[in-house]
């Protein structure tokens, strides 16, 4: 249900694979890059993944999701590599039988990827500078 990719997200295509007669709702998450964030101007993000170690979670956050929220089908794509302005970085799409499940269960589940899975953001700011996002608390325990 998840999927690390190093090309472009494709959202029509994703909705489509989601496609269930039975689906009375759908819902989907994107997240962009911008051009800015907490004060830098961005250039441009690098992303880097613990590919094994975030299926295998991602998997434990799908079965969480079904359980709260029952839908039919989900997926996520989230990217890694330079991305640029504008670009889908991380993708999420729930098809269920009613809205709320489906709402729901793509909050819950774009909500956990982004706290739980080994996924690091760098981001590239026009001044020439970079900086991994929320690392923190990496900095400190070394």
């Amino acid at each position: 249900m998840l999927t690390i990719s190093s090309t472009p997200i494709q959202p029509d295509v994703l909705r489509r694979r989601l496609f269930d007669p039975a689906a009375g709702g759908f819902c989907a998450f994107e997240g962009w890059v911008r051009n800015e964030n907490e004060g830098h101007t961005v250039l441009r993000l690098e992303y880097e993944a613990y590919e094994p170690l975030a299926v295998s979670e991602a998997d434990k956050i799908f079965a969480e999701a079904m359980d709260r929220f029952p839908y039919l089908q989900a997926l996520c794509v989230h990217r890694i590599g330079l991305l640029e302005i504008g670009d889908c970085a991380v993708w999420v799409g729930v098809s269920s039988p009613h809205r709320d499940a489906a709402f729901r269960a793509c909050r819950y589940i774009i909500d956990e990827v982004k706290v739980r899975l080994p996924i690091w953001k760098k981001e590239h700011y026009v001044d020439g500078n970079s900086g991994w996002v929320n690392c923190e608390r990496c900095a400190r325990a070394s």
